[in-house]
């Protein structure tokens, strides 16, 4: 039996051969974001517990049942971070960027959660999210939807639909939250377990339960916008009236909640029905009372978060994923003599901006060929005794096999117009 340590269940490599998606979705998204003035922030992934309690809710599943939490040796209670907004508030309020001040930044990296793994749920998974604050019009609600529509159409992405909801204001959510209560007392032999548990915490997560005889009673239960206020629903008219403006497609879904309680007004998901049950690759909204949730002065606020993990599995389904970039040269040289003429000629092409690698050792003419073979190269480089003779160099096209001898001097100029795209 092998004793070699296995990763934690759930928390999964990222091999080399498997990170050109990856690389592919984190550029393209920069570029999107600069496109719209974000800033890149980046964030410890270790915060106080405390810091998630306070923004997440005591009474959601990632803060009573999800959150990697630890003593230190201070006896500092810490937490992974399950999420990104909290510890970007957290960091604008630790360095006073909010003061009568407008934020827009983007984050990346690893998020944790104790789930259940299943496909396109991870206890470690990737988030690339987008914050902005100091603007409480409708405008920044869209500005932030139309972030992701861009990022789809830069990605040439199809399968997505975006569904948005209004969860009003703190008046708006307090009156429907009683009209969800007396809903659900009158059918209370209809709940699970789960939803009984959350009636009295958080009656609004109710409406995203998968259990099917929840989501059948569901269909049934109040409406949020019968119980909107003037201001709750002419800005939810008029983020409708934006998106149809801009012609970007959505759907209302009265369902959507979003599973953090610190959202308010909008929300909305972007859902595909390629990935089985974890249908949404991107979620946000906005969240005005959440800065002095944690301790700020009132500043409104909006972003959204992608997950990387299910939106490069719909990226492949879709064949989106480019193809990882061949290595340019592999340079095969023979005699001892011949290693340090074969070290400068990759240190000349790199500098010129090419890719090399350079065989190390003594290996055999045939063996260091199927090594430049195995790296992908699309030509081989060859310097061997005839070569070093007549200060040449013989150059092999890995896919069709042709050769050609060109002279040292003047080589990375030459070379280059035997390279393919």
């Amino acid at each position: 039996m092998s004793n070699t340590i296995q990763a934690i269940r759930g928390m999964n490599d990222q091999l080399p051969e498997d990170l050109s998606c990856w690389q592919q979705l984190e550029k393209n998204a920069a570029e999107v974001f600069n496109l719209f003035g974000y800033q890149e922030i980046r964030l410890p992934v270790v915060e106080k517990t405390e810091l998630f309690a306070r923004s997440i809710g005591q009474a959601t599943d990632i803060v009573e049942k999800e959150m990697y939490s630890f003593q230190d040796r201070n006896g500092d209670q810490l937490s992974l971070r399950p999420e990104g907004t909290a510890g970007v508030v957290r960091a604008m309020l630790q360095h006073g960027l909010l003061h009568n001040a407008i934020q827009r930044v983007w984050y990346s990296g690893p998020m944790f959660r104790h789930e259940r793994p299943q496909k396109g749920r991870y206890r470690q998974f990737h988030q690339i999210g987008v914050e902005a604050y100091g603007m409480a019009e409708a405008e920044l609600d869209v500005e932030v939807i139309s972030m992701t529509h861009q990022l789809w159409k830069q990605l040439g992405l199809k399968g997505a639909v975006l569904e948005i909801n209004t969860l009003g204001t703190v008046d708006s959510r307090k009156a429907y939250r009683s009209a969800l209560v007396d809903f659900y007392q009158l059918n209370r032999d209809c709940l699970d377990d789960d939803s009984i548990r959350r009636l009295d915490k958080n009656p609004l997560r109710i409406l995203d339960s998968k259990n099917q005889a929840v989501i059948d009673l569901n269909k049934n239960a109040p409406d949020i916008l019968d119980f909107l206020d003037t201001e709750s629903a002419e800005d939810f008219n008029k983020v409708r009236k934006l998106l149809d403006d801009l012609g970007i497609s959505y759907i209302r879904n009265p369902k959507l909640v979003r599973g953090l309680d610190y959202y308010s007004k909008t929300v909305f998901e972007w859902t595909t029905d390629k990935l089985g049950a974890q249908s949404a690759i991107c979620g946000g909204g906005r969240y005005d009372g959440l800065v002095e949730k944690l301790g700020g002065k009132s500043v409104p606020a909006a972003g959204f978060d992608i997950g990387m993990e299910r939106l490069i599995e719909l990226m492949k389904i879709e064949g989106l994923c480019q193809p990882e970039k061949r290595q340019d040269f592999y340079i095969v040289q023979t005699p001892d003599g011949a290693r340090g003429c074969g070290l400068s000629l990759a240190m000349q092409l790199r500098d010129a901006g090419y890719s090399v690698t350079g065989n190390i050792g003594d290996t055999s003419f045939k063996s260091q060929l199927k090594k430049a073979n195995r790296c992908n190269a699309q030509i081989a480089l060859i310097i061997g005794e005839n070569e070093l003779e007549n200060k040449s160099i013989t150059l092999k096209q890995l896919d069709n096999g042709e050769q050609y001898s060109l002279a040292s001097k003047n080589f990375v100029v030459e070379v280059s117009k035997y390279l393919t795209s």
